[in-house]
């Protein structure tokens, strides 16, 4: 063959080849851990969905999980309690819920944004103090937060619960790597360049672009909060400011000398969870909101 055919010869490819399947049992394994996941932790969530419609007697009579027929007169039991005692607990929830959790949302938004933007001396220092908070286990500083509630004179007031949820190294620690990834250096200095101030390149620039960190650090808050137990537990004392988790846990020790109160306390913990699961389908919406604009800006 010359040189001229050669050159012009088709060229002969070698046939592609479509990429191996992974095995099957790479696929079966992993699904079949999460679905024994999911079993373990949703298994006594319909537990007490089911106990909380059966009356005393279905409750302490048999152990399955076929409904009962008691849900309207436990319901009507619960809300009646102690002249509304569970209407009470669940507003103080809410108060050290949503209020706690909005400002420790404001609080690790901003310290997050100035520990991920600025520079200044002792930097480090502070964000390796941060890191060491949240391995810190939260039952240690049970007792000394109440000594120092008790030093300023707030023992026993909504704000000894609330005081301590605002700093949340967890928080901080999510916002500053959020704002690492979510506002460019270069937009920054674009609006510091353009005359804008330090607060207002933050409230105008930066925060709508840290908007959906924001709703992940309020719903871990806003979760912990309500469902927190050792710190109410420890710095209150009266009733009347008990949140649910805390409330609950005195209908159980008042069970053990009136059975009744055990399907209380199991009607209420089912009751309390509506909440947790209304916040969670409104707050997703954020969520799909930044997927859906990050998608278009790609």
């Amino acid at each position: 063959m010359s040189a001229l055919d050669s050159a012009v010869s088709p060229v002969v490819t070698a046939p592609h080849r479509a990429p191996a399947r992974p095995p099957r049992q790479a696929k079966v394994v992993p699904t079949a851990i999460l679905v024994l996941g999911a079993v373990y932790c949703l298994v006594p969530v319909a537990w007490v969905l089911v106990a909380s419609s059966k009356s005393p007697g279905e409750l302490f009579s048999t152990f399955t999980f076929a409904p009962g027929t008691g849900l309207l007169d436990n319901l009507r039991a619960l809300f009646a309690y102690g002249d509304g005692q569970f209407l009470l607990w669940s507003l103080n929830s809410l108060v050290y819920a949503g209020i706690g959790s909005v400002l420790s949302t404001l609080v690790s938004t901003m310290a997050g944004y100035a520990l991920a933007k600025y520079r200044f001396p002792g930097r480090d220092a502070v964000f390796l103090a941060i890191l060491g908070g949240v391995l810190l286990p939260g039952i240690t500083l049970a007792i000394p937060q109440y000594l120092l509630m008790t030093k300023i004179g707030l023992a026993g007031s909504y704000w000894s619960v609330l005081l301590p949820s605002i700093i949340s190294p967890f928080g901080i620690y999510l916002c500053r790597v959020y704002a690492l990834a979510a506002v460019p250096d270069e937009v920054v200095e674009a609006a510091r360049i353009d005359g804008a101030s330090e607060w207002r390149t933050f409230r105008a620039v930066a925060l709508p672009m840290l908007l959906p960190g924001m709703v992940t650090v309020f719903m871990l808050q806003f979760v912990g909060a309500w469902n927190n137990f050792l710190l109410p537990f420890v710095m209150l004392s009266d009733e009347r400011r008990y949140p649910l988790t805390v409330g609950l846990y005195s209908l159980l020790a008042k069970g053990s000398g009136e059975p009744a109160l055990y399907t209380l306390a199991i009607v209420g913990a089912a009751v309390s969870i509506v909440p947790l699961i209304a916040m969670l389908l409104f707050l997703q919406r954020f969520w799909r909101m930044d997927l859906i604009s990050g998608g278009l800006k790609g």
